[in-house]
């Protein structure tokens, strides 16, 4: 019979596989993930790391489409103001046509259309994180700007471009349109329109195809407007999409590096006795002579 005068190194051995197995399943018990260390399951790790760079990219797409639904949300109300005030200034002109009305009062409706083309200044001159909504791509420079000099009363100092962001692999929202399309298009500019049913009340002629102006600006604001709500709803329609995408990876991360905490804890509890079982053993190595392995 051969003896192994030295088996502490093997119960060396078999404590540190048994805590390294404890080490092991507490891990995926604490993470709830299989997959820790690529170690662990190199192709499954090659796979998370995918996972987890489409997840990182499906965020990113995400958080700019946060962005641009915040500011097509906030230009749709702006549009929305600019509607009501035009419908004000109809109402107004309607009001200055009639006959019977004294030039005091009509002096007083037309201080308010010029209250009126001041506050339409103000709402097409939109500002979103800094940058100016309807000035095209010159999102820097304040696009409406009073000028005594112009028919209108209005200069109009942005371009005519239009600004795109990225929202998914491969697809880009336009997310703005000049405002020379919509506040100043020809026979549809709206500052041109209430600056002639001003004047138009001032001299008390041609007040009904001035008011006629007016109505025309306001059905051109609301056709462009639609834009808006198209994009809305085309950028509700992604954020499902990448949400969706998102829950997808999310599985497929569980199913591919999750944890079975089932069979971790049934890992942890076999590594444990294992452990417990080798220091024993180690405890009666100093109790036990040649004379002892012989008697077996």
């Amino acid at each position: 019979m051969r003896i192994n005068p030295n088996v502490t190194a093997d119960l060396l051995a078999s404590l540190a596989n048994a805590q390294n197995e404890q080490n092991t399943a507490m891990l995926q018990m604490a993470s709830g993930r299989r997959v820790n260390t690529p170690s662990d399951d190199p192709s499954a790790a090659a796979i998370l790391v995918q996972n987890q760079a489409q997840s990182s990219q499906a965020d990113q797409f995400l958080r700019s489409a946060d962005s641009v639904q915040a500011q097509l949300q906030t230009t749709d109300s702006t549009l929305n103001s600019v509607v009501l005030a035009l419908q004000r200034a109809i109402s107004l002109g309607v009001q200055g046509a009639n006959g019977t009305l004294s030039d005091a009062n009509r002096a007083s409706v037309v201080g308010e259309l010029n209250g009126i083309q001041d506050q339409l200044i103000g709402l097409a001159n939109l500002s979103f994180q800094g940058q100016f909504v309807f000035a095209g791509t010159a999102t820097q420079a304040q696009p409406f700007v009073a000028d005594a000099t112009q028919p209108s009363g209005v200069r109009y100092d942005g371009n005519a471009g239009t600004n795109s962001v990225a929202v998914g692999d491969g697809v880009t929202m336009q997310v703005n349109l000049p405002g020379s399309q919509i506040f100043a298009a020809p026979g549809s500019d709206m500052f041109r329109a209430v600056h002639d049913l001003i004047t138009a009340l001032q001299t008390n002629t041609g007040i009904d195809p001035a008011v006629t102006g007016v109505r025309a600006a306001f059905d051109h604001v609301t056709a462009q407007r639609v834009f808006y709500g198209n994009a809305m709803n085309q950028l509700q329609s992604q954020q499902t999409y990448l949400n969706n995408d998102k829950l997808l990876l999310s599985e497929q991360e569980n199913a591919v590096g999750g944890a079975d905490l089932a069979a971790a804890t049934t890992n942890l509890l076999s590594a444990q006795n294992a452990r417990s079982a080798a220091l024993a053993a180690a405890g009666k190595i100093s109790q036990l002579s040649l004379f002892d392995y012989l008697s077996y």
